[in-house]
């Protein structure tokens, strides 16, 4: 072949070199929305391998540029290496559900959220322990806000053409996390957004809220559920629990926080008269 008409081989070359940056960049927008213990060598060397791939079967033929092609193919492979990862071993969520057991029959029967030391009392272990394994679920499950157990990496992750349908939808999560937060208890709502989104040390919240690691922990685990609830009192119903006293104070107090949500939403986040409506007018 001559430099005027190069082989397939030298302009797949070509193009995986000169777009190895694209691969560092969805790397880096995905690192920016997963847990910090994912390794990012491993979503590289995924998205590189995608790259290689893309580049080999790229037809310039259908008109399709190769940027957008390859971003897909390389989005894809990542989500793949993401759907790969055990965020939680499988000890830890065994015993996450001892945990969760134990705490709704200590609640049932005390009439509260009971303590880390009254839960590891009951269960035989040490509040260190109890705690460590919070911490390892809670790293998995703010992932998963939404109530879902079975959400899409690809719902967390940046799409470069998503739908009018989809623009919607997501808009609309968003908005009622933002409320779902923000109806939280105040030290509730404290622990998630200094332990999330501030990023803040739990020795640093407990000395601020005057309690001990082990009660924020336990905080940050309420806050989730409740989360958890919240969302899926306005988005899907049918995954919210039944209260195991609902004629108690605290079923009371957990419709109140519903009521708290959907309020907020219908009164401090209104639309925006340019969001697409899903009929034949949009």
């Amino acid at each position: 072949m001559t430099e005027n008409n190069p082989s397939p081989e030298h302009q797949a070359d070509e193009l995986i070199t000169s777009h190895m940056a694209l691969v560092g960049h969805i790397v880096r927008e995905t690192m920016g929305r997963v847990p910090a213990h994912v390794n990012r060598d491993d979503l590289t060397s995924a998205g590189l391998t995608a790259l290689v791939q893309a580049a080999r079967g790229f037809d310039a033929d259908r008109g399709v540029p190769f940027a957008r092609y390859a971003a897909t193919r390389v989005r894809g492979a990542i989500l793949d290496e993401l759907r790969g990862i055990d965020w939680a071993s499988r000890s830890v969520r065994r015993r996450a559900r001892d945990l969760d057991e134990v705490r709704s029959r200590l609640a049932a029967s005390l009439g509260r959220t009971p303590s880390s030391t009254e839960v590891a009392s009951a269960l035989g272990m040490s509040v260190a322990e109890v705690t460590a394994n919070d911490d390892d679920v809670a790293r998995a499950q703010v992932l998963s806000l939404q109530g879902s157990s079975e959400t899409a990496y690809d719902e967390l992750l940046a799409s470069n053409t998503p739908s009018p349908e989809e623009l919607v939808e997501h808009r609309e999560k968003l908005e009622y996390l933002v409320s779902a937060i923000a109806a939280l208890p105040e030290r509730l709502r404290t622990v998630v957004q200094d332990y999330f989104f501030a990023e803040r040390p739990m020795a640093e919240i407990a000395q601020e809220l005057g309690v001990t690691e082990s009660r924020v922990s336990q905080m940050r685990a309420e806050a989730l559920s409740l989360l958890k609830d919240g969302l899926n009192s306005a988005l899907s119903p049918e995954l919210v629990a039944p209260h195991s006293r609902p004629d108690g104070c605290a079923a009371r107090r957990r419709e109140a926080y519903f009521a708290a949500v959907a309020s907020r939403h219908s009164t401090t986040l209104p639309r925006p008269t340019t969001v697409p409506r899903l009929n034949a007018s949009a």
